[in-house]
């Protein structure tokens, strides 16, 4: 049986697109990105709401886990399992906070430092792989976009209200 032919994407004239469908198009296309490149050699046994509380603990942490829910908008029985598979993974370490030993602080292992590296290089990996497919005059494009895609990921906020 052959394989599926991808269906070619008609690029409509972006001058007969409102702001509404163009902005629709733009944030299924980053979804759409997203979700193919979360697939990782490394990051197989993490769902991907393990493998964003590792990234954010590793970048932002230590952290509470309040703080952590708060930027993850997980709620806290949620954030407590996952945290818990992540420390029995040896991915992250959990403890009492020396200023209330009610609450928990999580900070990133040295495994866990090292398992967001290969799961952010295999898919730099996997995207330059792609992205050398495109034309000449696509790739630059692409490059040419990227500081205005940087000033919105700034502009927008960590999370929705």
């Amino acid at each position: 049986m052959a394989a599926p032919q991808a269906k070619a994407v008609s690029k409509p004239d972006p001058d007969e697109l409102s702001e509404v469908e163009s902005a629709a198009r733009l944030r299924a296309v980053i979804g759409k990105l997203s979700r193919r490149l979360r697939p990782t050699v490394a990051g197989a046994g993490l769902t991907p709401s393990q493998a964003s509380v590792l990234f954010t603990v590793v970048r932002f942490g230590p952290l509470g886990l309040s703080e952590v829910a708060g930027i993850e908008s997980l709620n806290p029985t949620m954030l407590s399992r996952i945290a818990a598979l992540l420390c029995d993974a040896g991915l992250i370490r959990r403890m009492t906070d020396p200023g209330d030993r009610r609450a928990a602080i999580v900070q990133a292992t040295a495994a866990g430092r090292r398992m967001r590296e290969r799961i952010h290089r295999e898919r730099t990996q996997a995207l330059s792989a792609h992205v050398s497919e495109l034309g000449e005059h696509e790739r630059q494009e692409l490059w040419a976009s990227l500081p205005v895609l940087e000033t919105l990921a700034e502009r927008l906020p960590a999370r929705r209200p």
